[in-house]
């Protein structure tokens, strides 16, 4: 299984200060060296954390896999085209939301979500959506052609009572299940930790996992390097 790690919360501290550092361009390619097999980041419409200098730069030192995480807002996606990351991940975004709520509403925003795939489509960026595990926004992320879905863990890993958990892996499962029968790639992330993850990494049809406030958390008080590696160590099957 693959780990994509999600370096938004390097740029969170950096931005508290409006300060040089810490750079999370740095911090990807430390996150590289420990064994990250994708770096991912979110470029949002209020620039609250990733900056535009901060994909540009990714882009020329990247050197597994560049996922950017992104609206379909007409500024970002054009910004998206003309950088070019090795894949962009459609999530909402509101701007009073401390962290992404949920999945996108494929069938609520065909229309849009249509446009936007087939626009990466053809300049060779496959897109993947973020949906909740919910066969219905499965189907509709294959009928608008997306051929990547990434599974939101968000209910599973907050769920506060052990059935409760277990009904959302329950869902998780069915759903990664249904996703590989229609012939979709199928990752998985939002709110996984060091606790909860060993689970999930049990779906044989789930192919990654994109963990950042864990494991940044984590490097703070040990360093990217091996947060990374202790979590590739929980990951392995």
């Amino acid at each position: 299984m693959k780990l994509g790690v999600n370096v938004d919360h390097v740029a969170t501290i950096r931005q508290a200060r409006l300060a040089a550092e810490p750079d999370p361009v740095i911090a990807a390619a430390q996150a590289e060296s420990g064994g990250a097999d994708s770096i991912v980041i979110h470029l949002r419409e209020d620039r609250r954390h990733i900056q535009d200098r901060d994909l540009r730069l990714m882009r020329q030192t990247v050197r597994t896999r560049l996922n950017l995480e992104m609206g379909t807002a007409r500024e970002i996606v054009a910004i998206a085209l003309e950088v070019r990351p090795d894949q962009v991940t459609l999530v909402p975004e509101r701007r009073k939301e401390l962290t992404t709520e949920g999945g996108l509403d494929v069938m609520a925003h065909r229309e849009r979500v249509v446009e936007v795939v087939e626009g990466f489509d053809a300049k060779g960026i496959p897109a993947s959506l973020f949906i909740d595990p919910i066969p219905e926004q499965i189907a509709a992320a294959r009928q608008v052609g997306a051929k990547i879905i990434e599974l939101h863990t968000g209910a599973y890993a907050n769920a506060t009572t052990p059935a409760a958990r277990l009904a959302e892996l329950k869902k998780l499962e069915q759903g990664a299940r249904f996703a590989a029968n229609l012939k979709l790639m199928v990752a998985a992330g939002h709110g996984l930790t060091y606790f909860n993850v060993t689970e999930v990494v049990a779906i044989r049809e789930i192919g990654e996992l994109n963990i950042g406030h864990s494991i940044i958390a984590r490097a703070v008080l040990v360093g990217i390097d091996r947060a990374v590696r202790e979590m590739k160590q929980l990951m392995a099957r």
